[in-house]
């Protein structure tokens, strides 16, 4: 079936779509319409954690449909019950919101974090957040991201977001005033070029941020579920955060989101948050099944060798091409090109036949993969394969 854009006419242009229209997905590999093959390593930008169709998800999915699908959120519905459970026994929090994209999870943690300084700090309302930040698309996200460019789209900003440098302490405190809530970060800037936290800098980060008595957000939408070695990003760092949000990998694909906090941090009242799907029992469901699989025994184990041997593939691609290395943290790492090459070969690779690649560039000089937590080592030297023919392919 060939690709024909007048089917497509009816959908809004809000990106540059090539033209395939992908019809399955099993693991690591996607379809499209005439049949062809594609090795994905960006998995919806790191949305699926367990690859495409998981069965886990699937049947649970298929179980939950069969029984509840949305009761409304006015009611307790069991799923998300289990789901709130699994998430604060893993972490150090104790009250988990649920909701339906990153963007909602962390414009909830704004207004959570707004909360409690109009109640702990005299009316206190400014977030610290950080250049080449990016926390989401509705228009407090946007404000509160970094990204080169935003505070001139939709404007006029929502006001209360100044910007840090990160791994740059003395940047954040000289930010700090009587009008200071709370900073939010990050530990891995994915869309800024997969820039991680240092270790000493979040440690520290923690320590001033309790002097000053303000709240310490991670936005772990996502570096969270597995993504980045530990269950949760900030448990490498040996921290305790104030609040935190997850997305992404937390639904396996589905539209979950979730707003964690400490019980001091837990201020909402009745009225001041809620949403019409958030929590729904059909996707709880399914994000009870990623969590039980990531939790299995072993699974982390496996991840980090995963990590470790991407690590090391790209340091040698890195060193045959004369780049600049790789950084990252866990499955979510990025090559530095030495050329601003990076768009050509993500081009190159989906075109390539008769398998096509999917990779993605946040910057032109830097490659960003995040695949399947359990992507086999196979499967990740067949792209480092690929990947090797196409940097030859596109320095020709």
């Amino acid at each position: 079936m060939a690709f024909n854009p007048a089917d497509v006419k009816s959908l809004m242009e809000i990106t540059s779509r090539p033209e395939l229209i992908f019809v399955k997905g099993e693991g690591s590999w996607l379809e499209d319409q005439e049949g062809r093959r594609y090795l994905d390593i960006m998995q919806g930008w790191a949305v699926n954690c367990l690859g495409h169709c998981p069965p886990e998800v699937v049947q649970a999915i298929e179980n939950q449909a069969k029984v509840l699908i949305n009761p409304s959120p006015g009611f307790y519905n069991q799923p998300s019950i289990d789901l709130a459970n699994r998430l604060t026994t893993a972490s150090c929090f104790d009250r988990v919101f649920f909701a339906n994209s990153g963007a909602e999870a962390n414009e909830g943690a704004i207004k959570l974090a707004r909360k409690w300084g109009q109640i702990h700090r005299n009316g206190a309302y400014k977030i610290i957040t950080f250049d080449h930040s990016f926390h989401g698309r509705t228009l407090a996200t946007m404000s509160a991201s970094g990204k080169a460019g935003w505070d001139r789209k939709f404007a006029p900003q929502v006001d209360g977001f100044p910007k840090a440098i990160m791994n740059y302490l003395d940047s954040v405190r000289e930010l700090i005033d009587d009008q200071t809530v709370a900073v939010m970060l990050e530990p891995v800037q994915g869309e800024g070029g997969v820039i991680p936290a240092d270790m000493q800098f979040m440690q520290e980060l923690r320590a001033l941020t309790r002097e000053k008595g303000i709240l310490l957000i991670v936005d772990e939408v996502q570096t969270g579920m597995g993504r980045c070695g530990t269950m949760f990003a900030y448990q490498h760092y040996g921290i305790e955060p104030d609040i935190m949000t997850l997305g992404k990998g937390i639904g396996g694909g589905v539209p979950l989101s979730a707003l964690l906090c400490r019980e001091e941090v837990a201020c909402f009242e009745h009225g001041d948050q809620g949403g019409t799907y958030n929590g729904n029992p059909l996707m709880t469901a399914a994000g009870v099944a990623v969590f039980d699989v990531l939790n299995a025994p072993g699974f982390m184990d496996s991840v980090n060798e995963r990590a470790q041997y991407l690590s090391d593939g790209l340091n040698k691609l890195s060193a045959k091409w004369g780049m600049k290395g790789e950084r990252g943290l866990g499955l979510l790492r990025a090559l530095m090109l030495d050329r601003e090459e990076g768009n050509a070969i993500v081009e190159a690779a989906r075109n390539r036949a008769p398998e096509g690649l999917l990779l993605n560039a946040p910057r032109t000089n830097l490659l960003r993969f995040m695949p399947a937590l359990n992507i086999s080592k196979e499967e990740i030297d067949l792209m480092l394969s690929w990947l090797d023919e196409l940097i030859a392919q596109v320095r020709q």
